[in-house]
């Protein structure tokens, strides 16, 4: 009789835990439904620009301007720049405005495309503003202990100033800059709009190490990103307007470039086109803006993000834009 008792919940106990499992395959398969990519624009609630992609402790950060005009408005509306966050290219968290023109008491606005990059334990945001005094843009640093910051303006006055360039005969050429740090430590600035100029940094990352030199790229026109991938340099860069995207390959940070061609043609509803690109978790992804949301436009962009694949010379294959964007890890 005891044994009979036993029977039945023997069976209830593996009808159960055949259920609990097959809850567990549904609870597990539900979780990979809602890793699948939420398609692009990546962010939807608020208009981003310039996105500066960076990781740190296996997260992607994704440092973008911020559009404020107002629908139909004409010109661009920037007096901050916004933070967000990922591990599964799916979530994204926002930060919030981490940065602002006010910062930077020498500024007097035009929060401009921004790159933020990592040495020796420090985080440093190269950002291009309105200068108070020195007519045009202008480029500033600031610098803090983390990714999300605080940060602070890390020099007191701008790194970069129009009266520094005026060989170009544009007083609006020192904008985008782009930072790249190399492995043994070297660390270089590149910037321009009609003309691309580069220099060294200080080990400081505030000052720089030389003269300013021109880089001459056909055609260029602004949003220069530099990276290194198989020892191999990439220098990846809008040309023409409305703008495209073309880059050029290098042995060494300083060149000389050779332009392989183009990457990405123009945007349907933005005549800017300004990119950045990242290694993440073993894949490479090219992080770029449109105007396609549906109150979106020139002066109301939105961060985008696609696969970037290489050939296995090392050049790089036509980026191929996509509403659903890139797969969740």
């Amino acid at each position: 009789m005891k044994n009979i008792l036993h029977i039945p919940i023997i069976i209830l106990l593996l009808v159960s835990c055949a259920k609990d499992g097959r809850e567990r395959d549904l609870e597990s398969t539900n979780n990979n439904d809602l890793l699948e990519n939420i398609g692009n624009p990546i962010i939807k609630d608020v208009f981003t620009a310039d996105p500066a992609p960076f990781v740190h402790d296996d997260t992607l950060y994704i440092y973008t301007g911020h559009d404020e005009q107002v629908q139909g408005g004409e010109g661009f509306v920037m007096n901050d720049w916004l933070l967000f966050s990922t591990t599964d290219m799916r979530n994204y968290k926002s930060h919030g405005p981490v940065l602002k023109t006010t910062d930077f008491e020498w500024a007097n606005g035009h929060a401009w495309a921004a790159h933020t990059v990592e040495k020796d334990g420090k985080f440093y945001w190269y950002v291009t503003v309105e200068h108070g005094s020195i007519p045009g843009k202008s480029i500033g640093v600031a610098v803090a202990d983390h990714p999300t910051g605080p940060w602070k303006d890390a020099k007191g006055e701008a790194l970069v100033t129009n009266d520094m360039t005026k060989q170009t005969d544009i007083f609006w050429d020192d904008i985008d800059p782009a930072v790249f740090v190399d492995e043994d430590g070297s660390a270089y600035i590149y910037w321009g709009n009609s003309v691309m100029k580069w220099a060294k940094l200080k080990d400081n990352m505030i000052e720089l190490d030389g003269e300013i030199q021109t880089i001459l790229l056909p055609e260029f026109t602004e949003a220069p990103w530099v990276f290194k991938r198989d020892q191999k340099y990439y220098l990846v860069y809008s040309a023409r307007f409305p703008e495209e995207i073309d880059y050029a390959m290098s042995d060494s940070p300083e060149g000389p470039w050779e332009v392989m061609g183009n990457l990405n043609r123009t945007l349907p509803n933005s005549p800017t086109h300004h990119q950045g690109v990242v290694e993440y978790r073993g894949n490479w992804y090219f992080v770029y803006h449109n105007g396609q949301l549906p109150t979106g436009g020139e002066f109301r962009r939105s961060v985008c993000i696609e696969k970037l694949n290489f050939n296995e010379d090392g050049s790089i294959q036509p980026v191929i834009r996509t509403t659903e964007g890139v797969a969740a890890l």
